[in-house]
């Protein structure tokens, strides 16, 4: 069956422009249009190409998108799609970004991103919680000491030094690989030495974020923290919150958080720099390596990195919960987290729905006259 670029990009753009809540809501949106609705895809197919995506770096709800698309009309139905489904949610905060990173926002703007902002370092906490328990079952008894140190690991460089993050993911990767398959597992970390500064810097940085980092979602923060606030100093501690807190209350993949560190850095320029160089990697795994995904999910080599990776990755997400939360610094902020940690944690309410209410909270905080940084 062949399907018109006309239709991929209205139905890849409707995704796109109403996926909130990340890829759980990514991937049931276009399993309902792909399978269930216009019958394009079997549901092995499907999920095979979830599989598949979930052992790449980088956004996997993204490639998948990529894919299903690439799958309907080959490589041209793959970009279309996947420019629809990317454009939607890029453009809507590159205009968030403009407003709350402005020389001179207005008092409740400032208040809405401190009290998202501080709702961030409970919304780490869930994001890697919710993927502990498929994790942890996916490994053999044999194995789950190593699956808590490889936690620990991505959890303490994630706190400590977020800039390497992505380095001890690829070592535990590797670690594994030497368990399981013996021999030697040769990988370089060519990001061991980054740019001084400027467009080269935020390249390397959007480069990281999206062909270097397993786990995709949250475990590209402290990654992004460590350059974009202590490193390059593109942004303070507080709009670093905001930034992060946009990318979780807007449509489409987390990583478009990177379009907010870039348009930081270099405006709207830097932006669209960022976000094409994140995306850049998805689309090429997804267009040159699609016909091979099926070879790809059953290789037990790519499937033995990723149980030392993956565990890492979920330590990290939860790690950066830390830097996130020492980034606050008015008292109400921490009331802020401690009721979005109840909200998220206890009562298992929706990262966005916290998010705007924590948002809310702050626009009320301002215009009472509390302490606000900018």
């Amino acid at each position: 069956m062949r399907v018109s670029l006309t239709t991929i990009v209205r139905e890849w753009g409707r995704i796109g422009s109403i996926g909130f809540g990340g890829p759980p809501t990514h991937i049931v949106l276009l399993r309902d249009l792909c399978v269930r609705r216009r019958g394009w895809l079997t549901e092995q197919d499907f999920e095979d190409a979830i599989a598949a995506c979930n052992l790449l770096p980088g956004p996997a709800s993204t490639q998948l998108a990529i894919y299903c698309a690439w799958r309907l009309r080959g490589r041209l139905g793959g970009l279309v799609g996947g420019a629809a489904f990317i454009v939607p949610g890029l453009a809507l905060i590159i205009g968030l970004a403009a407003v709350f990173l402005g020389s001179a926002p207005p008092r409740w703007v400032l208040g809405a991103g401190a009290g998202a902002g501080a709702a961030v370092a409970a919304v780490a906490v869930r994001a890697g919680a919710s993927l502990v328990p498929g994790s942890w079952a996916r490994v053999a008894s044999m194995g789950r000491l190593r699956w808590i140190a490889y936690a620990v690991a991505g959890g303490a460089a994630a706190t400590l030094v977020g800039a390497w993050v992505v380095l001890v993911l690829l070592v535990c990767g590797a670690v594994e690989l030497l368990i399981q398959r013996g021999g030697t597992a040769a990988f370089v970390p060519l990001f061991a030495a980054a740019p001084a500064g400027g467009v080269l810097a935020l390249v390397w940085v959007a480069f990281k974020v999206g062909a270097l980092s397993y786990g995709g979602g949250f475990v590209i923060v402290p990654l992004m923290q460590a350059d974009a606030v202590a490193h390059y100093h593109w942004m303070t501690a507080a709009q670093f919150l905001n930034a992060v807190a946009l990318g979780q209350v807007t449509p489409g993949p987390v990583v478009q958080t990177v379009a907010v560190v870039g348009y930081a850095a270099r405006g709207i320029g830097g932006a669209l720099l960022a976000a094409l160089v994140a995306f850049t990697p998805s689309f090429a795994f997804v267009l040159v390596g699609g016909d091979r995904f099926d070879r790809i999910r059953r290789d037990v080599r790519a499937r033995a990195f990723l149980d030392g990776a993956g565990p890492a990755a979920i330590g990290a997400i939860v790690g950066a919960a830390v830097p996130l939360a020492r980034a606050l610094h008015e008292n109400w902020q921490f009331g802020v987290l401690a009721a979005a940690a109840v909200v998220l944690l206890l009562l298992r309410r929706s990262i966005v729905l916290t998010l705007l209410l924590a948002g809310a909270a702050g626009v009320i905080a301002a215009l009472a006259g509390a302490p606000l940084r900018h």
